[in-house]
């Protein structure tokens, strides 16, 4: 068996840095009162979407649990960088970010991997506002829908995306298989394996949200963001204002502006 030195020697280590993890710091902080706030987002703009039809039951399970629950419409979000991020549906979503302690992602599967609809609204969230991070700490859980046999394609995407929002993804997630058998005519998910498995994703987000959501800071307080100097952290961090977007000019063609442009060639 390999041993160590008694005392570990750490030449590269900022010893003014260094912060022992602390249980006290984790299990006596002061508790929260107030019902979880948990945002769900959703993939689809069809008629009948079951990627919608699950995050309701995923709502009501949630508020069944003690939640308050918000869900986002993505009907009239605009496509990331096509309008500035002023547009009332940005503003609408971001607010609802902040808002929230905890989130259920869900999208059907198309073409293997999650929708683009899904994805926009992700890509609309910053992962900086000025030096802070509005997704950071808060708990995630991810869901799909598909048409065909189970898959996990656009799970495993939204777990890679909820780790690059830093966020806490809980271990459990849902499935849903041919979809469309498993909601009745009012668009409420008949009982089965898939539905109690949701029950199961609810339950265990829930959980993680009250054990994490009052010691976030403590949990993201990173040694690397300690060493730099306040001033440093807030300059790489600090992204520029989105520029605002202007109306091309149009030609009197009628064309695209570069339709008619000089050629290079």
């Amino acid at each position: 068996m390999l041993m160590l030195e008694h005392e570990p020697i750490l030449p590269n280590v900022r010893e003014d840095a260094v912060k022992f993890p602390d249980p006290m710091q984790l299990f006596n902080a002061p508790r929260s009162m107030h019902p979880p706030r948990i945002l769900l987002l959703y993939g689809s703009l069809r008629a009948q979407s079951f990627s919608r039809l699950l995050t309701f039951e995923a709502a009501r399970l949630l508020q069944r649990f003690g939640c308050e629950t918000r869900i986002f419409d993505p009907s009239g979000l605009p496509l990331p960088d096509d309008a500035p991020s002023t547009h009332p549906k940005v503003q609408e979503l971001r607010e609802l970010v902040a808002w929230s302690e905890g989130q259920v992602w869900c999208s059907p599967e198309r073409h293997g991997a999650m929708t683009g609809i899904m994805k926009a609204q992700i890509d609309w969230i910053p992962l900086n506002s000025g030096a802070v991070r509005p997704t950071q700490g808060k708990t995630l859980a991810v869901m799909q829908v598909a048409g065909g046999s189970q898959s996990f394609n656009a799970v495993n995407q939204m777990r890679l995306l909820g780790r690059w929002m830093r966020m806490v993804t809980i271990p459990n997630q849902s499935s849903v298989a041919k979809a469309f058998q498993e909601f009745d005519d009012d668009g409420r998910m008949r009982p089965s394996a898939y539905y109690d498995r949701v029950v199961d994703v609810m339950e265990e987000l829930v959980k993680f949200t009250l054990l994490t959501r009052d010691v976030t800071s403590y949990l993201t307080n990173r040694y690397s963001e300690r060493v730099e100097s306040a001033e440093v952290l807030s300059a790489r961090v600090n992204l520029p204002a989105a520029a605002p977007v202007s109306e091309p000019t149009p030609r009197a063609c009628g064309c695209a502006p570069s339709c008619c442009a000089p050629s290079g060639q």
